[in-house]
């Protein structure tokens, strides 16, 4: 995710811009170019087999700067900003007419109308928040710390989802890895404020710099509340957070589906460390009755929990402050948000400017109402014909994968036909959830934008324990239907695609068949391969995690893997930082496999025609610049940093030109030869799907 002759840079632009023979013509009307590309992205003087990414998209690269309220910048953020645009439409239209009381109309308008008020939100000041802090102020113990952070009127960290408030150890319900069937409670480490552990850990770069411009940060945060001995304070909570991430596992370490699923009784649980307070948690987080648990990082719980006991309680009552304010800054004064912007955006993200207010209610209606406004985003931006389309794809792709597994030598009969049997159940959702989320329990109410927000938190997380050890709803959806992004489900065995990524360029029905699965092929098949990546091959066709495959064919496919893991620690996209090749593998599969496939699908759609020839250009190329295109991306650097540091997908730079070496028909398409930068030997390439 060969020739040897060699191209000249003034031959390749002959061959793609004035050859004037076409053997075929161009789709009509797509929205990009004649047939799906913008050529004029392109940036000739760059050889193809020197960095193929900057071949397909320098132009663009230079010809647009980056928006201040933006730390990455490309085809996600550009179709973003078009899905935000279209919602607030939606949003002002159901804000306009009204709604009846405790209709998802009501709700929808007063949210965005109060999160929007920011002169209401000015003059009531810390008042929403002081029963918060004053409930923070008293606690006595380390068991009344426990049950408040398990509490779920404080389930407002990441808002909107269902875990606790910041803490050493978390609670979250998720569905039971071994049981897809049922949900569970998984026990986890938590408690960082900072990215990961290496931004606690690591001494070289300006690691240390940015931990004192972070004390820093809270230093202000608790002045901005009236804390006493701010900096003495955030001296403590910085001290705290660094012993907290000495005991966190690895990033690469947490990816291991089999390593974090760890299943005990409630007694086992307790039995990690008989002296913390389990049970004034779990009667707080209304699981009172709750006879297991997965527990995720089983060798931090006992530390973990005796340095909640150790910690003095003046400074988890700092920490829990700090961190509820962080929570929420978006929701109280200009000086509390403005300073988490200031650190969280500016220093650690690199991003000159606070995002537009109407953007950031979007985005808050995304988190607190999501499918009540995706229900009016499809209905007005997703025309059923394109989810018909999509679902063609995907068995187009469900058959190639097939074909592809079928002709794999690495892979013994036995297993194959339990691949087979994993890609036969695999389940497509596309555009739109078939049913709608019902929010009647969550109360939302005018000019009340920190109320609202913290019943959001708490509605969720009700809604989420009232289910464990209940049947899992197959039919739910885990993002909304105007995110432009997409998932796999491995214990659903499940692929998901949202309406607003099925938009041009991404996906345009009037594109060359080429381009649409070099772009949303490409993304089909990457969530596919999940199934059959390093983590996904673990769980099994009904998603249920166990040993499934031959075991000389795991030894075969952890080979391939660590071939891949090798090509990609190479890469150092900022001076000193290389890509995690171990931490993006299940990504760099997902990546690799999905465009071997979609290139197979591609000529399975062509139903033994011969692959057209348009304006010069061979199907090859264009199906490769299409996928070159489609990861169209620049980053600032710090936030490039956070990305290698703490998040599975490689760089989208290393996504193009990580997987495209490893194709022996990029190599034909742009005649790359052995004295071009990206040139792998044909022993080194990797072929894994």
């Amino acid at each position: 995710m060969l020739s040897r002759r060699l191209f000249t840079t003034s031959s390749l632009s002959l061959l793609f811009v004035t050859a004037c023979t076409r053997t075929s013509a161009p789709p009509a009307h797509a929205k990009y170019g004649a047939f799906g590309l913008d050529l004029t992205n392109r940036d000739l003087s760059v050889k193809p087999g020197a960095d193929f990414d900057a071949y397909c998209n320098d132009t663009w690269y230079k010809n647009n700067p980056f928006p201040a309220d933006r730390s990455r910048f490309g085809w996600d953020t550009i179709l973003s900003d078009q899905a935000d645009a279209d919602v607030k439409a939606l949003v002002l239209e159901v804000a306009q007419r009204g709604g009846a009381p405790g209709s998802n109309e009501q709700k929808i308008a007063d949210l965005y109308n109060a999160f929007m008020d920011v002169t209401d939100i000015t003059a009531r000041g810390l008042a929403p928040a002081k029963p918060t802090l004053g409930a923070i102020a008293a606690l006595n113990s380390p068991s009344e710390v426990w049950a408040f952070v398990c509490a779920p009127t404080s389930a407002n960290v990441d808002f909107g989802s269902p875990y606790t408030f910041e803490f050493p150890i978390q609670l979250y319900p998720t569905i039971d890895a071994k049981n897809p069937d049922k949900y569970c409670i998984t026990v986890t480490h938590a408690g960082l404020g900072l990215p990961d552990r290496d931004y606690y850990l690591r001494n070289d770069q300006n690691f240390p710099a940015l931990r004192n411009q972070y004390k820093d940060h809270i230093t202000k945060q608790l002045t901005n509340i009236g804390y006493a001995n701010p900096a003495q304070n955030a001296a403590a909570i910085l001290a705290l957070e660094t012993q907290i991430a000495h005991h966190h596992w690895a990033v690469e370490r947490r990816r291991d589906v089999v390593a974090t699923y760890n299943k005990k009784t409630r007694a086992e649980l307790i039995a990690l460390n008989s002296t913390f307070p389990w049970d004034a948690g779990l009667q707080s987080a209304g699981l009172g009755g709750q006879g297991d648990f997965v527990v995720a990082e089983l060798d931090t719980m006992r530390p973990l929990s005796q340095l909640v006991m150790a910690t003095p309680l003046a400074t988890w009552k700092a920490y829990l402050s700090f961190h509820f304010i962080r929570a929420n800054a978006r929701v109280l004064p200009a000086a509390i948000d403005d300073e988490n912007f200031a650190f969280f955006g500016k220093i650690l993200n690199g991003q000159p400017e606070q995002r537009d207010r109407w953007k950031r209610a979007v985005a808050e209606l995304d988190s607190a109402l999501g499918e009540a406004v995706g229900k009016l985003y499809v209905e007005r931006h997703f025309p059923p014909s394109w989810k018909a389309s999509i679902q063609e794809l995907v068995e187009n792709m469900r058959a190639a994968y097939g074909a592809r597994i079928d002709g794999l030598t690495w892979m013994s009969p036995q297993t194959k036909v339990a691949a087979h049997e994993k890609l036969r159940t695999f389940r497509p959702k596309v555009g739109y959830p078939d049913k709608w989320r019902d929010y009647s329990d969550y109360d939302v109410r005018a000019g009340e934008a920190f109320a609202n927000a913290q019943r959001a938190g708490a509605y969720e997380w009700k809604r989420q324990i009232a289910r464990i050890n209940q049947p899992a709803d197959r039919d739910e959806w885990y993002m909304t239907t105007f995110t432009v992004n997409a998932y796999y489900n491995p214990t659903w065995n499940e692929i998901v695609f949202p309406a607003a990524i099925l938009q041009p360029p991404y996906f345009d029905p009037n594109a060359d068949a080429a381009v649409i699965y070099g772009e949303i092929g490409a993304t089909i098949g990457h969530e596919m391969g999940h199934g059959f990546d390093d983590q996904g091959a673990k769980q099994d066709a009904q998603g249920v995690l166990r040993d499934w495959w031959n075991a000389d064919d795991v030894r075969r496919f952890s080979a391939l893997g660590d071939k891949l893991v090798a090509q990609y620690n190479k890469f150092e996209p900022l001076p000193g930082i290389h890509i995690n090749g171990r931490l993006t593998l299940g990504e760099n599969i997902g990546d690799l496999g999905g465009l071997q496939v979609a290139y197979e699908a591609y000529k399975l759609s062509l139903k033994g025609q011969a692959m057209p020839v348009i304006d010069g250009m061979t199907a090859d190329q264009r199906f490769f610049l299409a996928y070159g295109q489609s990861w169209m991306t620049k980053t600032r650097d710090e936030a490039l940093r956070n990305q290698l540091l703490s998040n599975p997908h490689s760089p989208e730079k290393y996504r193009i030109n990580g997987v495209v070496r490893n194709l022996d028909n990029w190599y034909t398409a742009f005649n790359i030869g052995p004295d071009d930068p990206l040139y792998l030997k044909p022993e080194d390439r990797v072929l894994i799907w």
